[in-house]
């Protein structure tokens, strides 16, 4: 990795692309400390010292607890995500734009913008109501002003986002979510050290959960490079007077097709629960719901599990079509040694496609869940677990690849002046 970055800063086109994207870091960082103006610091401590907000401002390096201009992140952008993948498989329209190629998806993406502005709008109505203790003023207009801040926040952070996929390295999107986590890890670093001097913790302890961390790094590394290669043999057949075909080449299938996205969503899914009942402080049956997907409860566990083996499934099956590759194998005079083209070849491929899914959905929501059971154990207050490091991991792993691709571009462009 090391190496890559300091072969790529050599270039000057993707050393221009490296500076950019770190000062956009900077600007999110920038925006992550202006505060939204007219709240009682002290008031709003208390009110989100609740455990459930913990991963929440994780995802936005620090800016929910401290109630800045982009506290609400781009979670809305992600929710969004979700709801236009699920409107792809059940109508029909959706699903004519995503086959449609490049303009199809651009008029997806920007359907995918206007539900996250609709859903940051919403969701900062629904924090005014519940964060009201806080603010100094609770007029009409300055509530007005708060929602549209928050609002206005989280479309910056989508427009930094895509401004980073299209100018620097890596997706934007991703890249910010990265930020938010890396951005924590000195006061997550710094909280483990009180707990070990005040005697609340002791080495052993930490030495475990730093050997659990490794592992699920390890671990995200294997799931994240591991795939299935399906060999492939292709026909002779003459074109005019040349000859094409007649070389073998596979199919990659990964273990894991999706990469963090099937956190993300699970994550995101779950949120909604506890972000409604917050809303109803009061209420025995809001209480009920906030101490059942409080991070380490049994049903909360269970629940984020299956959900990530459901998403693992969901978003695989969104992004590879047995039928349309086996299609195009025959099309193109393609076929899998020893079957024949067409339905067998689709039978062959949702058959393994199934298998090795499981496999990485499984070992997806272990490896997310070994920093909850540890947490609950060690009671260390730490939010960069499986899933902070499902994420940091599987986000370098695919810049990094971007930026190997990005370099391989400019030898071959090199090769053939």
């Amino acid at each position: 990795m090391l190496s890559t970055l300091v072969n790529a800063w050599k270039l000057p086109e993707l050393r221009k692309k490296i500076i950019f994207t770190l000062l956009m870091f900077l600007v999110f960082r920038i925006a992550a400390h202006i505060p939204v103006p007219g709240v009682d610091s002290a008031a709003l401590s208390k009110m989100l010292g609740a455990d459930i907000w913990g991963l929440i401002d994780t995802f936005s390096g620090g800016a929910f607890k401290n109630f800045t201009v982009v506290a609400m992140g781009i979670m809305p952008y992600i929710n969004a995500s979700i709801i236009m993948n699920l409107l792809t498989i059940m109508v029909p329209y959706f699903e004519r734009l995503a086959k449609e190629g490049p303009e199809g998806r651009k008029k997806m993406a920007q359907y995918t913008r206007y539900g996250a502005v609709g859903l940051a709008f919403l969701q900062a109505i629904g924090m005014c109501v519940y964060l009201k203790g806080a603010f100094v003023n609770t007029n009409l207009f300055h509530m007005t002003v708060v929602v549209v801040t928050l609002t206005a926040g989280t479309a910056f952070l989508m427009w930094l986002g895509e401004l980073i996929t299209e100018k620097g390295i890596g997706n934007g999107i991703s890249l910010i979510i990265f930020a938010g986590i890396v951005t924590r890890f000195p006061s997550d670093i710094k909280n483990i050290y009180q707990y070990l001097v005040g005697g609340q913790t002791n080495i052993f302890v930490v030495l475990i959960f730093l050997l659990i961390a490794v592992i699920i790094v390890a671990g995200v590394v294997i799931i994240q490079e591991g795939q299935r290669r399906i060999p492939v043999q292709y026909a002779k057949r003459v074109v005019g007077r040349k000859m094409y075909g007649g070389q073998s080449t596979h199919i990659p299938i990964k273990v894991n097709q999706t990469g963090v996205i099937p956190i993300i969503f699970a994550m995101s899914i779950l949120m909604f629960p506890t972000t409604i009942a917050s809303f109803f402080p009061n209420s025995g049956f809001a209480t009920a719901i906030l101490n059942i997907f409080n991070q380490g409860h049994p049903v909360y566990m269970i629940v984020y599990a299956l959900l990530i083996i459901f998403f693992t499934y969901f978003y695989t099956a969104v992004t590879f079509n047995p039928v349309e590759v086996a299609e195009n194998l025959k099309k193109y005079g393609g076929f899998i040694p020893g079957l024949r083209p067409g339905r067998p070849t689709v039978e062959y491929l949702d058959k393994i496609l199934s298998r090795i899914t499981l496999a990485g959905a499984i070992f997806l929501a272990i490896i997310a869940l070994m920093p909850q059971a540890a947490m609950a154990i060690s009671g260390l207050p730490i939010y960069f677990g499986g899933t902070s490091l499902l994420i940091v991991v599987g986000v370098a792993l695919d810049t990094m690849k971007q930026l190997e691709s990005q370099m391989l571009q400019r030898h071959y462009q090199g090769f053939m002046k």
